[in-house]
């Protein structure tokens, strides 16, 4: 009598363990549960880049299965300390010398109001909540201004962490979560680069 052959088991079997992997990684996933949300993708989106694959949202494969479930230590980075945004991932990494300090998740400019692909230095600093210099009653909390030639534009957390969506939804700034945003301006000097790449 034959054996019964074999089949893989399905991406959705092995969602809970990587989600594990990656949360213990420091790749910001939600909710441990098993449960493949926007926001995990977010994470998983991060990890494809880090580590050489196809950089995308979408849902978990295969190889991300077998990239997350052999690797025996966080991936590390290839840039130089500053900060770094990712707008298809919708992610933010922070780098310090030559570890990611950070990775969190942020919303970029929405339709409309793009934020710009450019690398630039941290030129000003805000601590705290000031209310935006364009936008009414719309509040801005330890913000770090980056462009020069367009100082409207900053990393800032704000009012509440539901503005903080998986889609680019801002006025061009890129917003992040808190306390999150509170560490990474209290440990980005002045001059610290901050590149914007990628497309949603």
């Amino acid at each position: 009598m034959k054996p019964k052959p074999t089949h893989p088991a399905k991406p959705a079997s092995y969602a809970l363990q990587v989600e594990r992997k990656l949360a213990a990684y420091g790749f910001p996933v939600g909710d441990v549960d098993g449960d493949i949300t926007k926001r995990a993708r977010q994470a998983l989106c991060a990890w494809r880049e880090t580590n050489g694959l196809p950089v995308s949202r979408g849902k978990l494969t295969a190889a991300d299965i077998k990239s997350v479930l052999s690797a025996t230590r966080r991936p590390v980075p290839t840039k130089p300390t500053g900060i770094y945004v990712n707008k298809t991932c919708q992610v933010l990494y922070q780098v310090v010398n030559n570890t990611y300090r950070r990775i969190v998740w942020v919303s970029t400019g929405g339709p409309g109001y793009d934020t710009p692909n450019r690398t630039g230095k941290v030129w000003r600093k805000i601590a705290g909540a000031h209310e935006s210099s364009l936008y009414e009653d719309a509040f801005m909390y330890d913000s770090i201004y980056f462009l020069k030639d367009r100082p409207g534009i900053a990393l800032h957390g704000s009012r509440v962490n539901s503005l903080i969506k998986t889609y680019p939804a801002s006025h061009r700034c890129v917003r992040v979560m808190r306390p999150q945003i509170h560490e990474i301006f209290d440990e980005t000097p002045i001059g610290t680069t901050v590149s914007v790449y990628g497309e949603y």
